[in-house]
């Protein structure tokens, strides 16, 4: 149950930060997003350190290393997705995406469900699915650079947390440090080498810092659930996230959340209920 509790806790800061960090991306280029979003996010974790600990043996180098690699793609593609929406589409999409990855790869290396498992997981992702599956007339449709960048972000969110999940359980939040700070490197690295194409414009510091912290938080509250529970059902539980998202985006933005949206959203709430009794 507090694994459960924890990557819904994951899920909420998720959704949140996906949504600041896709407005900051459409007052700027995304990279000038990602640079104070990232730094910002390996502050955070860096001010962790002292409570929660950190080891940094040869396994936390690796596998936090790799998941900074990934985490930096799916900063700029998901940041990138969100600026040219719509958000209430393309976030289920890459939702989907980096749930299946992460719950077949649990799944593979011997995870077992019970009986409730095995219904919740699946309307689980069926519940993405309905969420992403509410554009209609007189709805914006993502076009099809917009779609394969959003399957882009899915993918490298996917490694980032199957990464995150090899890291060694007694490793604290070394593999998140380890990350950020690659990921930190990478983006400030393409940046420079990118520094004549990013245009005029000033990112939105506040937006893109609050984005940051939120992004660290979640993936706190995923590695203390996946080092508590399944990698299949709280990698699944934590691609949740898109109805924070959607549901922003219908206060902030205006968007419209359309029947179909409001099913997934009920059918998610019974798949956390099945998942809490498995």
């Amino acid at each position: 149950m507090i694994a459960l509790l924890l990557a819904l806790g994951s899920s909420l800061a998720y959704g949140c930060a996906d949504f600041l960090g896709g407005l900051g991306a459409r007052r700027a280029h995304v990279l000038r997003t990602v640079m104070v979003a990232a730094p910002a996010s390996l502050a955070v974790e860096l001010l962790l350190w002292p409570f929660l600990g950190a080891s940094f043996g040869t396994g936390a180098l690796v596998w936090g290393a790799a998941s900074g690699v990934a985490s930096a793609a799916a900063f700029a593609l998901l940041y990138r997705t969100l600026a040219i929406g719509p958000m209430n589409v393309l976030s289920p999409v890459t939702a989907l995406v980096s749930a299946m990855l992460p719950a077949g790869v649990g799944l593979v290396q011997g995870e077992h469900l019970g009986a409730a498992g095995l219904v919740g997981l699946p309307l689980a992702l069926a519940a993405v699915v309905l969420v992403s599956a509410g554009h209609g007339a007189g709805s914006a449709r993502p076009t099809r650079t917009a779609l394969l960048l959003a399957l882009g972000a899915g993918a490298a969110i996917a490694l980032q947390l199957v990464c995150l999940h090899q890291a060694p359980a007694d490793s604290g939040v070394a593999p998140l440090i380890v990350g950020r700070t690659v990921s930190s490197a990478v983006t400030l690295a393409a940046a420079g080498l990118m520094h004549r194409r990013l245009g005029p414009e000033k990112p939105a510091y506040a937006m893109s810092a609050a984005a940051g912290v939120l992004d660290s938080l979640a993936n706190l509250l995923f590695l203390l659930a996946v080092r508590g529970g399944d990698l299949a059902v709280v990698a699944v539980v934590t691609a949740l996230y898109p109805a924070g998202t959607v549901l922003l985006a219908r206060t902030v933005l205006a968007e419209r959340v359309h029947r179909g949206q409001l099913v997934g959203l009920g059918t998610a709430a019974v798949a956390v209920s099945l998942l809490a009794l498995a």
